[in-house]
């Protein structure tokens, strides 16, 4: 006997709005317990829907693009009795390619995201995009976190395959494309730019920002750092100036508590616990903020360990909607793609401030030494703190970061 089994949208869900991204099987494919079925996308993270029942997929209520609100249905699978039946099994058609791709090694065919050896521990996504494109995936090299095969990784092996063939074919005169001769190319938003695009409009007409900048000098926690890098990656962590960033952020917090808050229409929600969204570029694709929880718990060394597993979850695309949910306060770290000032940086709603680091570089400063005003060359960064008027004035945003920049020019 079988029955319908709905897929649903997480209740919970971070960002803007949830819409359908792409959906990982066809209608007739098999279903396994914990198969991704349906990839969903926000502003701030990709999450597969997995299967939570045996099955075959019989409906698609919502096609890519579609906006999924929380619990929203997906689609429907058939199962009977937990599983699907031998003969709906029989008929599907399976995932992968009919013939094994050339330079696959070993036994002919591979039909199936489970056919991929167990221990070379692929996410599903990479799993999928070797099947799409005909890679062994054994035969790639991974840069991931242990080892591990990442979609970049396989995306950088795609010209290589596809160049051979092209040397052999006969070589022949290509029209160029109207969007060649115009001079103009058009590339459709997807979903994620969208989300950014919308979150970022919001934000804007909904709080008044003001920015205010600081300037501080690195000497102290460069110092620190080159003393203790090197003990720190052998505990397991990599000690970035953004760990420093973090820690004196939360410590500035004291001065001016308010700056870690939310502003809603009734009332502002000041929250004890730091949890400090960190901005990380996904190249074209836009970026993300996973979040630190609870960084006024944390030592120097877990900072800098949870900063190094929230920043390769979200270049490797393993980011799960709880690691960037409940911030508080989010810093931007646009200097190291070469900005010296960047103003204002958009707040992340509906938090109330958002702290800004420029590039570092060395600048020439007047110290006092010895009662002497000295020249000197120092390692300097602008950092600002754009803040909602609604919440903030003046002097607690420059309370903030007067405490910021002597956390960090202190450091010892």
């Amino acid at each position: 006997m079988t029955a319908l089994s709905d897929i649903t949208a997480p209740l919970e869900q971070e960002g803007t709005k949830s819409v359908v991204r792409n959906w990982l099987k066809k209608i007739g494919d098999p279903v396994r317990v914990n198969d991704p079925i349906v990839e969903l996308e926000t502003d701030k993270v990709s999450v597969e829907v997995a299967a939570d029942s045996e099955g075959v997929l019989a409906e698609i209520l919502l096609e890519p693009g579609s906006e999924a609100g929380p619990g929203a249905v997906l689609g429907r699978l058939k199962t009977g009795s937990g599983k699907a039946s031998e003969a709906e099994t029989a008929q599907a058609p399976t995932e992968g390619p009919a013939v094994a791709p050339a330079g696959w090694t070993g036994e002919g065919e591979r039909r199936s995201i489970a056919d991929f050896d167990p221990e070379l521990r692929l996410s599903p996504s990479v799993r999928r995009f070797c099947l799409e494109h005909g890679l062994d995936p054994s035969g790639l090299t991974g840069t991931g976190r242990g080892g591990r095969l990442t979609r970049q990784d396989v995306e950088a092996a795609l010209p290589g395959r596809a160049a051979a063939p092209a040397a052999k074919a006969e070589p022949k005169a290509k029209a160029p494309s109207p969007k060649s001769e115009a001079g103009v190319t058009r590339i459709p938003h997807d979903s994620m730019r969208r989300r950014i695009a919308e979150h970022m409009s919001l934000s804007v007409a909904t709080a008044p920002h003001v920015t205010a900048v600081f300037e501080a000098d690195f000497s102290a926690i460069m110092a620190h750092r080159k003393a203790h890098k090197a003990e720190m990656e052998r505990r397991g962590a990599s000690l970035t100036y953004t760990a420093y960033v973090v820690a004196a952020a939360v410590e500035a917090m004291k001065v001016a508590p308010t700056v870690n808050s939310r502003w809603h229409d009734d009332f502002l929600e000041v929250f004890s616990d730091v949890n400090v969204g960190v901005g990380t570029a996904l190249g074209d694709k836009g970026l993300v903020v996973p979040v630190i929880r609870r960084a006024q718990d944390l030592s120097l060394f877990g900072i800098a360990q949870s900063l190094h597993e929230m920043t390769e979850k979200a270049r490797t695309g393993k980011l799960a909607p709880a690691d960037v949910r409940d911030g508080t306060f989010s810093i931007s770290n646009h200097g190291v793609s070469g900005s010296l000032v960047a103003t204002p940086i958009i707040i992340n709603q509906p938090q109330s401030a958002i702290l800004g680091v420029g590039k570092l570089e060395k600048r020439v400063v007047v110290r006092e030494v010895g009662g002497v005003d000295a020249i000197q060359i120092r390692p300097m960064a602008y950092v600002s703190l754009t803040i909602d008027h609604r919440v903030l004035d003046g002097a607690q945003t420059n309370a903030w970061l007067t405490r910021f920049v002597e956390v960090l020019e202190g450091w010892a």
